[in-house]
Parts: structure tokens; sequence; C-alpha cells
């Protein structure tokens, strides 16, 4: 086998791995959280009253059987690892009878539309900022260091409350919260498309501030490390052209950060679940919340594996990626074998 198949193998191993020791843990830490989520439901049935004592324990006999919380902990992993196999994530407790799948294929377009495009244009913008502050150098790199600096150590969350109290309240130029307004329904229309770039703006702001500041940092620190390598000065003594030998350190100085791409990628999954619940958004961050609020056991399980997967998924395709365009990945795995 080549390298590079070598390379690829090991590291599907450990994500595979990985992905085992998620499923476990996506299962049993939610039943760590205290209290019965049939409890919460059978209350609030109670409380409209109208209901004798016994009628309400058979209605709570009725759901513990239903969602099989009357079985040993292991047979309720098994045969949670059954359905999710066959892509069926369970019925909502406290949005009974709707499923996990419909709850969260109605809020995964909203998640997606706002992380994306953050990590992409993050990235891209980030590395050009922290390559241009490297390279001009002067004040062009003190005001993108400092700059960077300060966004890329404020939590996602505390960039969108300021960002939130400052253009939402103090300033009402944007809606406070919602992902379009109450007058307003789902559309391809020119006034709902507007209407819901209002209400995307600030999320998004909050989300890729925070990301350019982490990017360009990097890519500064890199681009400097370069600059000063000796084989700079070496080819400068040949009379290379500038442009030449600038591409050669700015594509040497992607690589690293090709690595931060991945670790951005989880970083702001949790991130961008916070901002979404900070400015009412209605993605997976707003289900994940409510779901915890109501001990929800399968709205979490369902939408904590699928962040677990997009991140192992994109982690991996990263990892892909670095072997292709990094000879040296190769040749240590050659090496090694």
């Amino acid at each position: 086998m080549n390298p590079f198949g070598r390379y690829l193998l090991n590291k599907l191993f450990w994500y595979l791995l990985a992905f085992v020791a998620a499923m476990a843990l996506n299962f049993f830490l939610p039943r760590l959280i205290p209290g019965n989520p049939v409890d919460a439901i059978v209350s609030q049935m109670a409380q409209g009253g109208g209901a004798s004592g016994e009628a309400m324990q058979r209605v709570y006999d009725t759901y513990i059987v239903e969602f099989g919380l009357d079985k040993s902990p292991l047979e309720q992993f098994i045969s949670y690892l059954g359905n999710l196999f066959r892509g069926d994530l369970g019925t909502s407790l406290g949005n009974y009878p709707t499923s996990v799948n419909s709850l969260i294929g109605a809020a995964l377009p909203w998640t997606l539309a706002l992380q994306l495009p953050t990590i992409l244009l993050g990235w891209i913008l980030g590395n050009i900022l922290g390559a241009l502050a490297a390279y001009k150098g002067g004040w062009v790199d003190r005001g993108a260091f400092l700059g960077s600096l300060a966004f890329s150590s404020i939590p996602y969350y505390g960039l969108a409350i300021l960002l939130l109290y400052t253009f939402a309240v103090a300033l009402p130029w944007f809606p406070t919260g919602g992902a379009y307004g109450f007058a307003s329904s789902p559309s391809w229309t020119w006034g709902f498309i507007a209407d819901a770039f209002r209400h995307y703006l600030l999320p998004f702001l909050s989300l890729l501030l925070v990301v350019i500041g982490g990017q360009a940092i990097g890519m500064r620190s890199m681009a400097i490390y370069e600059l000063g390598a000796d084989y700079v000065g070496y080819e400068r003594s040949l009379g290379l052209r500038e442009p030449r030998i600038v591409r050669g350190i700015f594509r040497n100085a992607m690589l690293p950060q090709i690595t931060g791409l991945a670790l951005s990628i989880g970083a702001l999954a949790g991130g961008a679940l916070i901002t979404e619940i900070v400015f009412s958004y209605p993605g997976l961050g707003t289900v994940l919340f409510d779901a915890i609020r109501q001990n929800d056991y399968p709205v979490i399980q369902g939408v904590t594996m699928l962040i677990t997967v997009a991140v192992l998924a994109a982690n991996f395709l990263v990892d892909l990626t670095y072997g292709l365009i990094d000879p040296r990945i190769r040749t240590a795995h050659g090496a090694g074998a």
C-alpha cells in the first residue's frame, strides 16, 4: 500500500473509534441530567385538572413503556443503536408525537445558513488579513494584529450580546431576535428575503468577526516565521522575482491554517448554538436549548449526534486534504511502514 493509503486508513480508524465513543457518550450523558422527562410531561397534563390520579398513573405508565424507559440502560442503548443505524432518531418527548427527524429537519437549514458562510468567509478573509499584515508590516500589521486579537479573545456569545444590545436595543437598527418578522412567512419573495437578511446579519457578524480574528492571528504568525526562513534569503539571492517568492511563502504558511480550519469548525459548532439562543434564531441551538430544559432525551441525542458527525466528518476531510497537499505526510507514513 502506498504511503497516502496508509495515512488514510490510520486516520479513518481513529475517527471511527471516536465516533463509537461519541455514540456511547451521546446516549448516556443526557440521562445524567436530574429528573425524569415523563414526570414533567405528566405534571403539565395534570395542571389542566379534570383527571384523576389513577388516570394520570395510566398515562405515566404508558409513556414509560412507549419511550422504552422501563428497560435497563443497556437494553435502551442497544435499541438506540438499532434505530440510529436505520436513520430513526426517535420521537420527541416534549413535542410528542413529533419525530426528532422532523424537528432537526426544520431547524438544520437555519443553522447551515448561519455556519457555512461564516466558516468559509471567515477562513478566507482571516488568512488574507493575516498574510497582508505580515507582509506589509508597520501600521497595517499593528492595526490588523490588535483588531484580530481583540475579536478573537471575545467569546461568540459575548460578542453576540454586545452587538444585540448596541444595534438592536440602544440603536434599534436591527431586530432583537428571530429569523424573520411576525408578519412574514417563509417564501422566495424579495420582501421575505430582505426581512430574513435583517434578522440574519447580527448573528452572522457575531460569528464572522471572531473567526476572522482567530484565523488572521494564526496566518500572521506563520507568515512572519516563513518570511524569516533561510530559503527566502536564498531565493532572493538567486534573483527570483518577489511575487514568486511571496507565493511560496504563503503557500507554506497555509498548511497549518488548514488544521486551524478543522479546529475552528469544532469551536464554531458550539459557539454558533449559543449565538442562536442569544438571538432566538430557530436553528439547532434553540432546539437543543428547549430539549435540555424539558429533559427531552431523543432530541438532545439527535442534535448532539448530528453535530458530532458533522465535526468528525469536517475534520476527517481536512486531514485528508492535508495529506494530499503536504508531501511530508506521505513521506512520514512511507518511512514508518
